[in-house]
C-alpha cells in the first residue's frame, strides 16, 4: 500500500487549521493534524517543500520506520514546526491503518482500557459572578472537572478568560491569536495574580463544594519560587492539578517547586519530545504530561513518553483547546482510551464552523468523550466547506509587565 498523494490543506473556520491528507494507491484517505497556532503557514511550507516529495511512493503500512525517516532524515531536530509535520504524517498514516485493518484507532493500539476519557473544561470570568455564571454553564453542559481562569483587579486582558476586552467577551471558543498586523500587547502583574487568585478558589469551594474537580493554568508566568509560593497557598482547596506554574526549559526548576508545594503539577503543552520530559519524568517533578499529539511528533512519539511516564506513576493530561482541529483531537482520544497512565482530557467544544469543515464521530457525555467506533481516526474533511474559509494572518499575544519588560504570555 504506497503513498500516491499528499494534500496540505488550511483553512480558517473562526481560527486557522492546518490538516494534511494521505491517499494510498488502492484509495484509503489518512488525515493528520499539523496545526501551530500563529505559525501555520510555517508548517505548512515545510511539508509541502521537503516531506510531500519523501513521502510519495512509501509503504503507507510503516509508519515507525517513517518516523524514524522524517526525525532522524532532516538531521536538524525537534522544535514545533518539525514535529507537528511529523505528527501531522503519522496520524495520518495511522488512521490509515486503521481503515484498512476496518477498526477504530484505539483498537490498534490495543484496545480500550476504560469506557470513556475523563474530560474537563475551560471556565472563566472577568469578575467572581461572572465565573459562577460560566462554572454553572459547564455543569450543565455535563463537566465535571473545570478549569478555572479568572480576571485581576487592576489587569485589563488576562489570559483564558474570555470576558476579557481583548477577547471580544466572548464563550471560551475565542481565538486568542487575533487578526492584526502585529501582536496585541497585554500587561501583566504575577504579584498581583497571586495575591488575588487563592481568594477565587475560596469563593468558588464555598459556592460550589468539595466535589468539583478544580483546575488552573498559570501559562508559565512565575519563576519557580513564585509557583512554589502559589502551589502552597491553593493546597486547601484541593486542586487537581497546577498547570504550566514555571517555564518548564529548565526541567531542574520544577524541583524547587515540588519540595515545597503538594499541589499537582502538569507540565508540557509547548514540549515538543520526549527530551524535554527526561528529568521531570524520572524524577518524578511532574504529575501529569500535557502536551499535545498535535506538537509532539504524532501517536507514536505520544506513546512513547506516556509510558515511559507510566513507569513513575504519572499520567496524562494531552492538551485540547480548540487550536488543535477534530482531527487532532480524535488522535488524542483514541490514545486516551487505550493508555493505561490516564489522567484526563483537556476538551473546548469547537464551533459550527469547524464542525462543519471537519465531521466527526467522537462524542460528550456525561463528563466523558468517546473517540466513536467508526475505522481509522472517525474524521472526515469536507471539501466544499473548507473551501469557504481562506487562512487568514493571525498572531498570538505578547505579553509584558507594567515597566515594559518584555514578559510570558
Amino acid at each position: 500500500m504506497k503513498i500516491e498523494k499528499v494534500e496540505v490543506i488550511v483553512s480558517s473556520p473562526d481560527r486557522n487549521f492546518l490538516t494534511l491528507r494521505l491517499t494510498t494507491d488502492d484509495g484509503l484517505v489518512g488525515l493528520g493534524d499539523g496545526t501551530l497556532n500563529g505559525r501555520e503557514l510555517a508548517v505548512a511550507s515545510y511539508l509541502e517543500n521537503h516531506v510531500a516529495p519523501l513521502l510519495i511512493g512509501r509503504d503507507a503500512h510503516r509508519i515507525e520506520d517513517t518516523w524514524q525517516y522524517l526525525y532522524k532524515g532532516a538531521y536538524w531536530r525537534r522544535g514545533p514546526v518539525t514535529m507537528a509535520a511529523i505528527a501531522a504524517v503519522d496520524v495520518a498514516l495511522w488512521d490509515i491503518k486503521a481503515k484498512a485493518a476496518n477498526m477504530p484507532l484505539y483498537q490498534l493500539l490495543g484496545g480500550a482500557s476504560r469506557t470513556g476519557a475523563r474530560a474537563y473544561g475551560h471556565a472563566s470570568g472577568f469578575s467572581i459572578p461572572e465565573l459562577f455564571d460560566s462554572i454553572r454553564d459547564h455543569q450543565e453542559q455535563g463537566f465535571k472537572a473545570i478549569r478555572i481562569q479568572t480576571g485581576i483587579p487592576g489587569l485589563s486582558s488576562i489570559y483564558g478568560v474570555a470576558s476579557s476586552p481583548s477577547a471580544g467577551g466572548k464563550r471560551y471558543d475565542y481565538e486568542p491569536a487575533r487578526r492584526t498586523k502585529l501582536p496585541v500587547e497585554e500587561i501583566w502583574d504575577t504579584p498581583s495574580y497571586m495575591r488575588h487568585l487563592p481568594t477565587v478558589f475560596e469563593a468558588v469551594r464555598n459556592e460550589f463544594g468539595p466535589e468539583l474537580t478544580l483546575l488552573h493554568d498559570g501559562h508559565h508566568r512565575m519563576t519557580p519560587i513564585q509557583a512554589a509560593k502559589l502551589g502552597k497557598s491553593l493546597e486547601p482547596y484541593d486542586l487537581f492539578w497546577l498547570e504550566d506554574c514555571t517555564p518548564a526549559e529548565n526541567q531542574e526548576a520544577l524541583r524547587l517547586v515540588r519540595q515545597h508545594t503538594t499541589t499537582p503539577l502538569a507540565i508540557g503543552e509547548v514540549f515538543n519530545t520526549v527530551w524535554d520530559y527526561q528529568t521531570l519524568i524520572q524524577d518524578q517533578l511532574i504529575d501529569y504530561v500535557r502536551s499535545a499529539v498535535t506538537h509532539t511528533g504524532g501517536i507514536t512519539a505520544m506513546r512513547k513518553i506516556l509510558d515511559f511516564a507510566a513507569q513513575y506513576q504519572i499520567k496524562s493530561g494531552i492538551h485540547g483547546p480548540t487550536d488543535i482541529s477534530p482531527v487532532g483531537m480524535a488522535a488524542a482520544l483514541h490514545l486516551d482510551l487505550a493508555i493505561h497512565n490516564f489522567g484526563i482530557q483537556e476538551y473546548m467544544r469547537h464551533s459550527e464552523a469547524t464542525n462543519e469543515v471537519f465531521i466527526q464521530s467522537f462524542t460528550f457525555e456525561d463528563g466523558y468523550l468517546h473517540p466513536g467506533e467508526q475505522p481509522g481516526l472517525g474524521v472526515t474533511l469536507n471539501d466544499e466547506a473548507s473551501s469557504k474559509f481562506p487562512y487568514q494572518s493571525a498572531y498570538l499575544p505578547v505579553n509584558r509587565l507594567q515597566d515594559g519588560t518584555s514578559h510570558d504570555w
